[in-house]
């Protein structure tokens, strides 16, 4: 868990300043189930939950089902929809 924690904050995923809400894991899931296709390609495959404003910003948003889009990293279509339209193609931005 802390190799993932860092990765991520290495790859600007997370900020080390803002802790997840306990309550992540279970609106994660809610929304994964509501909305189980990718908004970009419709894949279906290594689906990511992704902040429209990002946590490490807004972490008052971070629970706000309207703050929330689906995204893939399955590189369906050759690329990966989280990284290149989510971050711009880089998870710092």
């Amino acid at each position: 868990m802390i190799i993932k924690k860092i990765k991520d904050v290495i790859e600007g995923k997370a900020s080390i300043g803002h802790k997840r809400s306990s309550q992540w894991p279970t609106v994660r899931k809610h929304h994964i189930e509501k909305n189980p296709k990718c908004e970009l390609c419709e894949g279906e495959s290594k689906l990511e939950v992704h902040h429209i404003k990002p946590f490490h910003k807004h972490p008052e948003l971070e629970l706000e089902p309207t703050n929330l889009i689906t995204l893939c990293e399955s590189y369906s279509y050759g690329i990966c929809c989280h990284r290149t339209v989510g971050h711009l193609g880089d998870y710092k931005k």
